[in-house]
């Protein structure tokens, strides 16, 4: 039984229902056999770890997969979809992580892209069509430019562009991909609202999120898949984030975080940074790192953390600084000299800066160490292979082998290629930013145990994090950031959620 048909119809009629839905693809079953049902304004959470089916079950509702068994009923009649506009007839939108969006169109063109409206003569209507895309962020209550390009909107805006789009097409069951996934606490607040306003009109969504907390604030009910099968369901005011992560993961997870060190006397200065100022005028900052720890870099979206983290490492151009490795001066004046000085960065977007996916784990992890496998001047593939296999290993990838393309592994994975990159290439000092963003708990589990297990080694990490209790939970010092300035170094029990809050929000730079 679905937890919509344990609720007996309250919420409205059946809009979706999926029975026995399975998909294959070479090597792997995808999905097996996943039942759902989703009614009129019914708020759905879909749950899983990465690498669960979610996407790939998100993609045939879409058109762009075909289950090989299985039906899909709308409205209590069996559909197929040969495309994505078969799904929009049917009223179905999908809003994706990654967005659908023309970067150099502006809202307008973009939501009436391919169905414009023309006059008798063959000419845009585009008065027509601005008031028509004003109507619709109005009752969304949103601010658009419509002028502008969307690679001149925001993030949140242009992801209420993105919902705005499928429901300009009639969407009555609209399917939100990690929407709150960059979005500031206040954006994904105002996204919530923007879903109970819809709710309220009869609008049914499938809600997917790793942050367990937003499904009891926002949804109704709750499916989980695991290892593409259906895991269980439940009502939201029936269940607990324990019994969730066990259902997602098959285990219960009691402790998230790695037990932190005891404190023991200071161990020596990896890297120092007397002074670096980002900008002339603007605040000088210092901060220090040490052998085997793990330092936060904690503050509101905006404060300014990434920012000096890439001046230091030389990817952004600071108006003056001074780095210390080991006691020594050093210049970084770009990415280049931080790599050969011994520093390594997990980029807050992997998929966009640290990896290229459609090149295998193998490539990934040795691009760049390739200089270390030539022989003669030509690169040793079986050099190179072996070394990517044994580091591969080391952090734990999980991927069917080294040929493997990095855009078919999960999240978690793919996070681990390119932590496995960096231990190639010797780093001493490793800059994580947001590493566990749009990671499922079990991969963050390992993702954290794995951050533990490098610093027992001596490698000393920075840890750039939006998510409080991971700061809290993982970091032996915290730098609290605001209005681009360290205010604050928290230790032992100073670390908590209060304390870091309460200086982040100094300045009132809250968003």
């Amino acid at each position: 039984m679905t937890c919509s048909e344990s609720k007996q119809g309250k919420e409205g009629e059946e809009i979706l229902r999926l029975e026995g839905v399975s998909k294959r693809f070479p090597g792997v079953n995808a999905l097996t056999g996943i039942d759902l049902s989703v009614r009129k304004g019914e708020v759905h959470a879909l749950l899983g770890e990465n690498g669960a089916g979610k996407s790939t079950l998100m993609k045939i509702l879409g058109g762009i997969h075909q289950p090989d068994e299985g039906r899909i009923l709308i409205d209590g009649s069996a559909r197929r979809f040969a495309g994505y506009n078969d799904a929009i007839a049917a009223g179905i939108g999908i809003v994706f992580q990654e967005f659908s969006l023309v970067p150099y169109l502006n809202a307008v063109e973009n939501i009436f892209l391919g169905r414009y409206l023309n006059n008798r003569f063959g000419l845009l209507r585009k008065a027509a069509m601005k008031r028509s895309a004003r109507a619709l962020f109005d009752e969304l209550g949103v601010q658009i430019d419509l002028d502008v390009p969307i690679c001149r909107l925001s993030v949140a805006q242009q992801q209420f562009v993105e919902i705005g789009k499928a429901l300009s097409l009639k969407a009555r069951l609209l399917v939100l991909d990690e929407p709150t996934a960059t979005l500031t606490p206040n954006e994904a607040g105002h996204l919530f609202r923007i879903m109970r306003e819809l709710r309220a009109r009869g609008v049914a969504m499938i809600f997917i999120s790793h942050h367990l907390d937003e499904i009891f604030e926002v949804c109704d009910c709750i499916s989980v898949l695991r290892d593409g099968a259906n895991a269980g369901h439940a009502q939201v005011g029936a269940t607990t984030v324990d019994a969730l992560v066990q259902m997602m993961v098959g285990r219960k997870i009691a402790q998230n975080f790695p037990p932190k060190p005891v404190p023991a006397p200071r161990a020596r200065k990896v890297l120092e940074v007397p002074q670096i100022q980002l900008a002339k005028g603007g605040p000088v900052n210092s901060f220090a790192l040490h052998e085997g720890e793990i330092f936060g870099f904690a503050g509101l979206v905006g404060s300014g953390r990434t920012e000096l983290a890439l001046g230091m490492m030389g990817a952004n151009r600071v108006h003056r600084k001074t780095v210390l490795r080991n006691g020594k001066p050093v210049r970084l004046n770009d990415p280049t000299d931080a790599l050969q000085n011994g520093i390594g960065l997990l980029p807050e977007s992997r998929k966009v800066e640290g990896l290229i996916t459609d090149f295998t784990v193998r490539f990934n992890i040795s691009m760049n160490n390739l200089g270390k496998h030539r022989r003669a001047g030509l690169v040793s593939q079986k050099a190179q292979k072996q070394t990517a296999c044994e580091l591969a290993k080391r952090v734990g990838v999980k991927a069917p082998g080294m040929e493997t393309r990095v855009a078919t592994l999960s999240g978690g994975n793919q996070q681990k290629v390119v932590i496995a990159r960096w231990l190639g290439h010797a780093c001493e000092v490793l800059i994580f930013d947001e590493p566990t963003r749009g990671i499922d708990v079990g991969a963050k589990a390992e993702i954290y145990n794995l951050m533990r297990e490098l610093t027992r080694q001596g490698k000393a990490i920075v840890m750039i994090s939006s998510e409080l209790p991971e700061i809290v939970g993982m970091c032996d010092r915290v730098a609290v950031f605001s209005g681009g300035a360290i205010v604050a170094t928290l230790e032992g029990e100073s670390i908590n959620a209060g304390d870091i809050m309460r200086h982040a929000t100094l300045s009132g730079s809250l968003q």
